[in-house]
């Protein structure tokens, strides 16, 4: 009996027929066949209650209920969850299905209503998008059975705890590769860097195809074969590339959902992978006030899922980055020259001013390039149209910060220093896209 009560609930229908059987009460006061009509109301809904209850508590309820979920989530990408559900039951129920959701998503409300015929199979899709590294806990499926009737309800608990840990996205590092590595470029997208003169590695003689260098045309080889055939070079191997990650209170700051630190993140992992596709060695480091987690440069097969790792467990910190501290341990743990690849952000001159020296000394030992944001609020709002005098002030300062932003630009390459100035969502291809044309031009 207590299971059965901890399992009862009463439905929206029971509320509004009782309400019903009151209000005939009530005219029953000025008209009284309507009083007795009310009587044979309640009589009724008791029976019809009593009837219901015995449906759905007088027999064992079976479901075949399956929730299909990734083995591991992406940071900012969108998944789609898919729940099976079976009525393996000779009664038609209509069915409100609850999934316990992490609680990193925030989502309170979830609430399905189905209809199921016996033996009828149903399924479910919702989209979840995390925005927070760690362990996202799904918890339990609730069902809330009911009969045709429908005056009451039945709880049916199936318990499907599962723990998926969300990583720096991997679906993204995916996409990127392949259009990285494509012949043509598209637009807007990934750029395909001309390489500028022969200072590369021989690779082998093939055919031409339409896209290749007519430069590159073998004439003794095309003389013998009677065919135009080329030469293909291959990118010098086995160079460091390292990302440094500020992860001081600047990069708290948050776009989309994630903060500018994530974007980071996910940015690092795509660009290793594809410094590791292109034989190249690649490392990280992340530092705010102290060092946090330090790996050096590899191009072992398990270096990116080092990389992961490593990533994944990191984390913002309140204080303010320490680049002496990292001009020391790019120093000490950094041997030869390295594409050094520092994800920061800046908000004035002022704040560049006070770091320029220390990146200026890294820069004589290595290739350094400083990576920071636009801040697009301010960017949407100097496109919007002023309609006083206020907002023409508020819009002249805008632009104003905006033109400071691109003046730390031109500051970084004056002392020879490589600068991308990029939009949060176009971190990933402003940086694989720097990274080639650094390579392209033969500078790592």
């Amino acid at each position: 009996m207590p299971e059965i009560l901890k399992n009862s609930y009463l439905s929206n229908r029971f509320f509004w027929t009782l309400g019903g059987v009151v209000v005939l009460f009530v005219a029953g006061f000025w008209w009284y066949p309507l009083f007795l009509l009310a009587q044979v109301a309640v009589l009724a809904f008791v029976v019809l209650v009593i009837i219901d209850g015995a449906l759905l508590f007088g027999r064992p309820y079976r479901f075949r209920i399956r929730r299909k979920l990734p083995r591991v989530l992406s940071l900012g990408d969108t998944t789609r969850v898919v729940i099976e559900l079976q009525n393996r039951n000779a009664l038609r129920l209509r069915i409100g299905v609850i999934d316990e959701l992490p609680a990193q998503l925030q989502v309170r409300d979830f609430y399905r209503e189905l209809l199921l015929a016996p033996e009828e199979t149903a399924t479910l899709e919702y989209e979840i998008r995390p925005t927070q590294r760690g362990a996202y806990s799904f918890g339990h499926i609730i069902l809330f059975l009911a009969t045709p009737l429908g005056l009451l309800e039945r709880r049916f608990v199936k318990e499907a705890a599962a723990e998926l840990p969300v990583y720096p996205s991997i679906i993204q590092m995916k996409q990127f590769e392949l259009r990285a590595f494509e012949r043509i470029s598209q637009p807007g997208g990934i750029k395909q860097m001309r390489r500028i003169g022969h200072s590369y590695e021989f690779d082998q003689i093939k055919n031409y195809v339409r896209g290749d260098d007519y430069r590159s045309v073998n004439w003794k080889a095309t003389g013998r074969r009677g065919q135009l055939m080329v030469n293909q070079y291959e990118d010098e191997r086995a160079q460091q590339i390292y990302c440094l990650i500020d992860k001081s209170r600047v990069m708290r700051m948050p776009f989309d959902d994630l903060t500018l630190m994530d974007h980071a993140i996910n940015t690092s992992l795509v660009l290793s992978n594809i410094a590791l596709k292109k034989h190249d060695r690649a490392g990280l480091l992340t530092f705010s006030d102290k060092i946090g987690a330090v790996l050096k440069a590899d191009s072992k097969a398990a270096q990116l899922s080092k990389i992961l790792q490593t990533l994944y467990k990191e984390q913002e910190r309140t204080t303010e980055a320490n680049y002496e501290l990292l001009y020391y341990f790019a120093r000490k743990l950094i041997s030869g020259r390295s594409l050094l690849v520092l994800f920061t952000n800046f908000e004035s001159m002022y704040a560049l001013d006070r770091v320029l020296p220390i990146l200026r000394r890294i820069s004589a030992f290595h290739l350094l390039v400083v990576v920071f944001f636009e801040n697009t609020t301010i960017g949407d709002f100097v496109n919007e149209p002023a309609t006083s005098v206020e907002g023409i002030y508020q819009q002249t300062i805008a632009r104003k910060f905006l033109a400071e932003k691109s003046a730390m630009v031109q500051k970084l390459r004056q002392y020879g220093i490589q600068a991308v100035l990029t939009r949060p969502e176009d971190l990933s291809m402003n940086t694989i896209n720097k990274y080639l044309e650094l390579k392209a031009r033969g500078l790592i």
